[in-house]
């Protein structure tokens, strides 16, 4: 059976008061020795994660500090602690915030394993009403069958060497053929930044909308590129691929950290025809030089990563939207001058929400007549007829959520 749903009128456990004593939650300050705890201890490491875990401080960041510090404790162990803090966030509308926190994991953890089991027994109207905070409703049209996507635990998805996805599957085991060309899903517990593989470069750790990106620029040999916000390196590292290293791909951030992250995976995966630069966004360009193609693989509210970031589901805010919106507006009138004429701009962001999705690029196509919609194939549907935006939902995906749009410099 399900453990019972909580009471709409019951407190959030985003907003929660102190833990008070209840009947029914005695045992979990009873000794050791008289109530044994049949999760371990990885119940409290988990709880630390939770406890440690803010707006400022996102969950996915502290549980890596925390990892990076725990000594001496089995594989088994460290990944449930792992999913013990994804489920809280992920089953928060489920749970009894009045409860101490470690109840409110075991009542997480039993919501996750009764949907994977049983996932009908779950209704799209207690779905509708649960998962998500209430503004989400207004920014995009929310449906059950993307809450049903985002409450199943995400793939681990990687993306191989060009045309060596079949051989590396073989190697590396438990793992299935993606959607994408030189996508695979690994369903083991091992971890793939530990793997001998990795670190010859054979793949990288890139979710499957993220590759959707790199296809619908489809970048040619011998072009010349820019990944204008790059971040370390991820689709930077696509478009080199696709270009088969031959041709030239800028790649630009703000942070200089994140571009000396970059430098260790090209690095690893023998990217050498790529160029890097510190840009902060404004008007004033890294280079002049006028390119085949720019990327712009925004800074976003993220909706479509909340599979995988359940916890940025409570944090994320309307003015976030809104704020990130006017910044992906600016950036594309910033870098508009440096498409040269018939090459293509490319706009992607990680989120589903209007305002930075069709309403961005209804705002880009009205103030620049030089430039028009150029029809993208969708990766996921082959045989679609092309078009110049692609809003790609978890559900389609088996991944996360993207929304790319694209230009052609007529002028």
């Amino acid at each position: 059976m399900l453990p019972e749903a909580v009471p709409e009128s019951r407190p959030s456990p985003f907003r929660r008061p102190a833990p008070r004593r209840r009947p029914d939650d005695e045992g979990d300050d009873a000794p050791a020795a008289a109530t044994p705890d049949p999760f371990g201890e990885w119940l409290k490491l988990a709880a630390s994660v939770i406890a440690n875990s803010s707006r400022a401080q996102p969950a996915d960041a502290v549980l890596r500090d925390h990892l990076r510090t725990t000594r001496g404790w089995a594989k088994a162990d460290l990944f449930q602690a792992s999913q013990a803090v994804f489920s809280f966030y992920r089953w928060g509308g489920w749970l009894d915030g009045s409860l101490r926190l470690e109840s409110q994991i075991r009542s997480a953890l039993e919501f996750a394993d009764n949907f994977r089991r049983r996932p009908q027994d779950f209704r799209d109207e207690e779905l509708l009403a649960r998962t998500l905070p209430e503004w989400v409703n207004d920014a995009l049209p929310v449906s059950a069958a993307w809450l049903r996507a985002i409450q199943t635990e995400p793939t681990l998805w990687l993306r191989t060497k060009p045309g060596r996805a079949q051989s590396l599957g073989q190697v590396l085991g438990r793992t299935r053929p993606g959607p994408l060309p030189d996508a695979l899903a690994y369903t083991g517990e091992d971890n793939m930044f530990r793997q001998p593989e990795f670190h010859a470069g054979e793949f990288e750790l890139q979710d499957i909308a993220s590759q959707a990106v790199g296809l619908a620029c489809a970048p040619q040999p011998g072009e010349t590129w820019w990944d204008a916000c790059a971040g370390e390196g991820g689709k930077l590292l696509h478009l080199s691929a696709l270009m088969q290293g031959r041709g030239m791909v800028w790649a630009s951030d703000r942070a200089e950290w994140r571009l000396k992250k970059l430098k260790i995976r090209a690095g690893r995966a023998q990217c050498f025809n790529y160029r890097a630069a510190l840009w902060d966004g404004g008007a004033k360009l890294p280079t002049k030089t006028r390119f085949d193609g720019v990327l712009l693989d925004a800074p976003c509210s993220g909706l479509g990563t909340w599979h995988r970031n359940p916890h940025a589901r409570w944090t994320t805010t309307p003015d976030d939207v809104r704020e990130l919106a006017a910044v992906q507006t600016r950036l594309l009138n910033h870098l508009a001058p440096s498409v040269k004429p018939g090459g293509k701009l490319i706009y992607s962001v990680c989120t589903l929400t209007r305002a930075e999705t069709e309403a961005v690029a209804a705002a880009f196509q009205s103030g620049h007549p030089e430039f028009a919609p150029l029809p993208l194939g969708n990766p996921f549907q082959p045989g679609a007829p092309p078009r110049p935006q692609l809003l790609l939902w978890p559900q389609a995906t088996g991944g996360g959520g993207m929304f790319i749009a694209g230009w052609r410099r007529t002028g």
